[in-house]
């Protein structure tokens, strides 16, 4: 488990926008071409003051005294299997109480709307995704997607070809299916 720091986190209004744009931030600092990667998010102040020993092993002391009171401390989780596909090892995440929320950073390829007419209808999930990867219009995407408990949602993504942080795209509905699995772990 790796605590991310607050140091350098862009300004927004939002805890949850605060958060996906700092995790946007880790994952563009990591490169691309990168393993899908999750997150659980806590509360930092509660953090901090229910587990003083957990915050001291992740180094929060000191570099989290000025971060806002409603601050969300993302905390990296073990790798995703490679074997698995995406949507079946979410389906079996069960999150602790402590865990307000979750987020994701995944790398997709995509195509603009021009080009979504173009696709073939016969094409079964490993075709489908070859002719993408073929097709002359395709663009890398990296999308990171939070939600919290209580249901609320954020998106970032960041296109390869305009891969700085002025050029990031957030909102709460960018990537609804991603954000319908990730709320889903949440379900009892």
């Amino acid at each position: 488990m790796n605590n991310l720091p607050h140091e350098g986190t862009p300004l927004a209004s939002r805890p949850l926008t605060r958060a996906v744009l700092e995790l946007d931030e880790y994952a563009a600092g990591l490169g691309w071409d990168q393993p899908a990667r999750l997150f659980a998010l806590v509360d930092t102040e509660r953090l901090r003051t229910e587990e003083p020993g957990l915050a001291q092993q992740l180094g929060m002391e000191e570099q989290d005294k000025d971060a806002p009171a409603d601050a969300l401390t993302p905390i990296e989780q073990d790798e995703i299997p490679a074997d698995v596909p995406l949507d079946e090892f979410l389906a079996t995440i069960a999150w602790p109480d402590a865990v307000v929320g979750c987020a994701l950073t995944v790398e997709r390829l995509m195509l603009p709307p021009s080009a979504e007419s173009a696709v073939p209808e016969d094409l079964d999930d490993e075709a489908l995704t070859r002719w993408v990867a073929e097709h002359p219009e395709r663009q890398e995407v990296r999308m990171t997607v939070a939600v919290l408990r209580d249901g609320e949602r954020e998106s970032a993504l960041r296109l390869r070809e305009k891969d700085a942080t002025t050029e990031v795209l957030t909102g709460s509905d960018l990537v609804p299916g991603l954000a319908e699995a990730l709320a889903a772990t949440f379900e009892e």
